[in-house]
């Protein structure tokens, strides 16, 4: 994915004090005595806060929620509202007008090419920034990873002759005889996939383009790419291998630690998600390990303010604080607590602090350098993939 520097928004603080003075002294009337008079008065109204939203996709719910929980203790003047919410649902959410959030962050630039492009087809106008300071600017980074079992990945790698891949994969879920085909135990039974339904869920869109890279043998696709038969054919087989499509990477992931190696044997995952769970399986099932495809695909969270009628200038300001404050040093590093990459590069990802997960969790597969990445697929290409994903399901 394309990884966008993070940018500093500048901040005017905001207060809205109004104070109205004044007198009156109405003429006497012959029926009064004395003049009525209006007493002066001077009110002063209380400030008030600026509201502004986050609509942002649920994986980063944990340290979006320690991050905002520190911004609100610097700012008292504006009341943040966060919502999570599934990348591709929230994208369809705002092109259809049902959520009107100030803030926007999806899991990547590929739901944000999308709904930039559904957008503009009904609206005519950019959803998101073009130039300057509200140009969408990456939070954290984290790539596509797989988490096997360890004796399922050992022999998917074997067969993979080092790597473990979509082509390995693909003979182990089309065989007839199940793991035997790719050098596993038969006792294993069927060879078990897992990852989220690529029309819910953002990972679950992102396994289709992994499969689609490895296929091709390339790091980008085109539209002509996704219509030939004989790569269909190979992402229908390959879904004979998953038992069930969930709405979300977190909701099979919790499976996969639920039922263990008889649900899923290999699940297609964040990276973050992994790291912060893997290690409750220890107890239960054995280990799970990391494995990272040749093609990284990343997800680079962007976020920003809309464009949208809705937000006021008030609110854009109050935006683009709360931007700054995510993009701190000390946000981003908080993010490695919870499995993401900074965005900014000047914070490493390797530390000497001992509940950090990439480097605690190094013998479990974790690299710091890895495979090149993908090329952040357009808006016309995820509409293509999402329509022949359809077509492919229905039949």
């Amino acid at each position: 994915m394309t990884h966008r520097a993070p940018r500093l928004a500048s901040f005017t603080a905001l207060a809205l004090v109004t104070a109205a003075c004044g007198s009156a002294e109405p003429p006497s009337t012959p029926d009064a005595g004395v003049p009525l008079t209006a007493p002066s008065a001077a009110v002063a109204a209380k400030p008030t806060a600026t509201e502004i939203s986050m609509l942002y996709s649920s994986e980063k719910k944990e340290w979006m929620e320690a991050a905002a929980t520190l911004f609100q203790k610097a700012h008292p003047e504006i009341k943040l509202t966060l919502t999570p919410m599934g990348s591709l649902d929230a994208a369809r959410a705002i092109a259809e007008g049902k959520e009107k959030p100030t803030l926007f962050s999806p899991a990547d630039s590929l739901v944000e090419n999308l709904v930039a492009a559904d957008w503009k087809a009904v609206n005519h106008t950019d959803l998101f920034a073009q130039s300057g300071e509200d140009l969408p600017q990456a939070l954290v980074i984290t790539p596509l990873v797989f988490v096997a079992w360890e004796d399922r990945g050992a022999a998917l790698l074997k067969a993979s002759r080092g790597n473990i891949g979509w082509n390995t994969i693909h003979a182990g879920v089309n065989a007839r005889e199940g793991w035997p085909a790719v050098g596993g135990n038969p006792a294993w039974g069927f060879v078990k996939l897992g990852h989220a339904d690529p029309a819910r869920s953002n990972s679950g869109l992102q396994a289709l383009f992994s499969m689609t890279f490895d296929f091709y043998g390339k790091p980008t696709v085109e539209v002509a790419d996704l219509l030939k038969p004989r790569y269909q054919a190979f992402l229908k087989e390959l879904e004979k291998g998953v038992p069930s499509l969930e709405t979300s990477t977190s909701a099979f992931m919790t499976d996969m630690l639920r039922f263990g190696p008889s649900k899923y044997d290999i699940a297609v995952v964040y990276e973050s998600l992994a790291l912060a769970q893997i290690g409750t399986a220890d107890g239960r099932w054995g280990k799970l390990r990391l494995y990272y495809p040749a093609t990284t695909l990343w997800s680079d969270h962007p976020a920003s303010v809309l464009q949208a009628p809705w937000v006021s200038p008030e609110q854009r300001a109050a935006g683009r604080a709360f931007l700054k404050h995510l993009s701190s040093r000390p946000i981003q590093e908080l993010a490695i607590t919870y499995g993401f990459r900074p965005a900014d590069p000047t914070v490493p990802v390797k530390t000497t602090d001992a509940t950090n997960p990439f480097t605690r969790l190094a013998d479990r597969g974790v690299k710091l350098d890895i495979p090149p990445m993908a090329a952040t697929p357009s808006g016309e290409v995820v509409h293509t993939m999402e329509q022949m994903w359809a077509r492919l399901m229905a039949k």
